[in-house]
């Protein structure tokens, strides 16, 4: 399914390598037409769905000064475990020569790694060398002078933390989000858009009072698959993992479900994600307590958003490092907020979304994204290129543009070839203008999911009610 979707993607215009006229270079992808509008329409649905609990963004640099770095531990702690192959000199994240030589401990630092490489033999996954050379490889990209492009967009959100506090009036909870690009120098960039080195982030920081961890309530009708550090898989609601004490505060477990949510709108299926409890040793420097909800595609599960509960220590290490204060008072008492992060990597849910959504209908493939992400929400067809019919269809189309822009029109090929290409790009319906039309004034809608077909007066598909309620049923 991966590489199904991996080339469907550069034959219909998803994604592809970047460069690729110069060889391509590992780690980066370039957006196609349809790509591009995917892509904005899955950020669009993660900014309206944290505008409903008042969320208000930001926009800051990609690249971000030194010191920066320095106060949030990025300079000191932000760097993975890399091996080298002396022989072949390929070079691979130390995580991947344990997996690959079926080694289940993870070191926990640079000393224990090379112990456990002096005391076991293992092989190079390329050549099959052994592999002794062990290092700490920093994952930032240093631009000239004391620069460097920022990892993370988050550090852009506490640096400006004051001024968004004053700009809110002075409230808790305080929800900041921003979408941009992250850049991480990644040891060894594969599988397309699973393992980036510029990629694109979508990330949430909530201001909280470390005395009152709560947010809104907590329904709890719906269960969500979770899988903590430990124990086994459950299904259960976030209300009964928060009061169990399988979620750390009620406020954790509020955003684990809007993650939940937010991840089903675009169109991941429940029963393919899940939320992973990190263990301690697997955690980010600045996270007391970390889960992953992770998507599955061909029985692998990947990482798609992380939630992280960060406490004060970034605000803390900034007020350090800067002299500025970041606490705030309610009433008498002051302190420094403590900070919940849902961080949504937007290129492994797109490719999480297209690879959960592809099927095959009588040999041909159908993406089946949900309308309200789909590249295209319907594409308008004359059956031939006749001019009655074609001046028909582009009078269709350019009225249906005034009400939803996601509208393409399409008369090359036989009818038949035009509805394999909509179905394979994901377009949920597509109009046909045929004879008929030209006697009575109704249209052919035909249903990508279903292939089904239905007649429809022009009038009543230029009317916007009717169009909600009956054919794009939003």
């Amino acid at each position: 399914m991966y590489d199904d979707i991996v080339e469907l993607a550069k034959r219909r215009g998803f994604f592809w390598p970047s460069f690729s006229i110069y060889g391509g270079f590992a780690g980066f992808y370039d957006y196609g037409p349809l790509g591009v509008l995917l892509k904005d329409n899955i950020i669009r649905t993660w900014k309206e769905s944290y505008m409903e609990d008042g969320a208000i963004f930001l926009d800051s640099p990609n690249i971000t000064p030194e010191p920066v770095f320095r106060a949030s531990g990025h300079l000191a702690r932000f760097s993975d475990l890399a091996a080298e192959c002396e022989k072949c000199k390929s070079k691979f994240k130390f995580e991947s020569v344990l997996a690959f030589n079926k080694q289940d401990i993870i070191p926990a630092n640079l000393e224990e790694a090379k112990e456990m490489a002096s005391d076991t033999y293992l092989k190079c996954p390329v050549c099959g060398s052994r592999i002794t050379n062990i290092y700490d490889f920093n994952l930032m990209y240093k631009v000239s002078g004391d620069y460097y492009l920022r990892p993370e967009t988050a550090q852009g959100i506490f640096v400006n933390f004051k001024l968004l506090f004053n700009y809110n009036r002075g409230k808790l909870p305080m929800i900041v989000g921003q979408a941009g690009k992250g850049f991480r120098n990644e040891i060894s960039p594969r599988q397309s858009l699973i393992r980036l080195r510029e990629f694109n982030q979508c990330e949430i920081e909530v201001f909280l009072d470390p005395e009152n961890l709560e947010f809104k309530s907590l329904y709890d009708y719906k269960k969500i698959k979770i899988k903590p550090n430990t124990g086994e898989e459950l299904d259960i609601t976030v209300k009964e993992a928060f009061e169990r004490g399988l979620i750390s505060s009620q406020a954790f477990a509020y955003f684990v479900l809007k993650t939940q949510n937010i991840l089903e709108n675009i169109g991941i299926e429940s029963s393919k994600l899940r939320f992973r409890q990190h263990d301690p040793d697997e955690r980010a420097h600045y996270a007391s307590d970390s889960w992953d909800a992770e998507g599955l595609i061909d029985n692998e599960w990947f990482e798609i958003v992380g939630i992280a509960n960060r406490t004060d220590f970034d605000l803390n290490n900034h007020q350090s490092s800067s002299g500025e204060t970041m606490t705030t008072k309610i009433e008498e008492r002051e302190f420094i907020p403590y900070v919940i992060e849902p961080s949504y990597g937007i290129d492994r849910i797109l490719l999480t979304l297209m690879a959960q959504s592809l099927e095959t209908r009588d040999g041909k493939n159908v993406l089946k994204i949900p309308y309200p992400v789909a590249p295209y929400h319907f594409a308008v067809f004359p059956l031939m290129k006749k001019e009655n019919l074609k001046e028909k269809a582009e009078y269709i189309y350019e009225n249906m543009k005034k009400q939803d822009k996601y509208i393409v029109y399409d008369e090359a090929g036989t009818i038949g070839k035009r509805y394999a290409r909509q179905d394979e790009i994901g377009t949920p319906y597509c109009i046909t203008v045929d004879y008929q039309t030209l006697e009575d004034n109704t249209v052919t809608v035909r249903s990508r999911d279903t292939a089904e077909q239905k007649r429809i007066k022009i009038e009543e598909l230029l009317d916007l009610d009717f169009i909600n309620s009956y054919i794009y049923k939003k």
